[in-house]
């Protein structure tokens, strides 16, 4: 996929967060849901501060302060970036990413909304100064490129949304 394609999915996605917030009320976002789990409030908080991380950690990679790796991604992450999605199964979080997931309030997600969304748009378009040989390292995936880095946060972003379907199920 292109950065622009990757771009625009991204930015889909987050509408879709944007919207299902609209539809829900403080207490049923707080809520542990039926099935355990995440509530809708740590989801959020878990998808909004993982797409901040990877953006600093692209940016890192675009503005070429991030360490210089040649060696490409194992072929499994090579797959789940071609595909566009994680394995079937359930994964834990990372515990550096988990650590971080708390209860937010629903106007404390509308504006992490807003800040992560300014900054897709304001991203470089075409990543004219893109490096491959520039990487971060992801937790679970190793060193990813700023190209990889935006892929991954849509397919993150995506593998988010089938969760919170998943606790729109259990309510019922």
């Amino acid at each position: 996929m292109s950065v622009k394609s990757d771009k625009e999915a991204l930015l889909k996605s987050l509408k879709f967060y944007e919207e299902f917030l609209k539809t829900l009320n403080e207490d049923v976002f707080l809520t542990t849901p039926p099935i355990g789990g995440w509530s809708y409030s740590e989801v959020y908080s878990h998808i909004l501060s993982a797409n901040l991380l990877s953006f600093i950690a692209l940016e890192k990679c675009l503005n070429k302060t991030a360490e210089i790796k040649t060696k490409k991604p194992d072929w499994r992450v090579r797959l789940i970036l071609f595909l566009g999605k994680f394995p079937p199964g359930k994964l834990k979080a990372p515990k550096v990413i988990a650590d971080l997931v708390k209860k937010i309030s629903t106007e404390e997600a509308r504006n992490q909304m807003v800040k992560i969304k300014k900054r897709i748009t304001e991203m470089p378009v075409g990543f004219k100064n893109f490096d491959s040989n520039y990487k971060m390292k992801h937790p679970r995936l190793g060193y990813l490129d700023a190209k990889s880095w935006l892929r991954f946060m849509v397919i993150h972003t995506q593998h988010h949304e089938r969760q919170i379907k998943r606790i729109v199920k259990s309510f019922s």
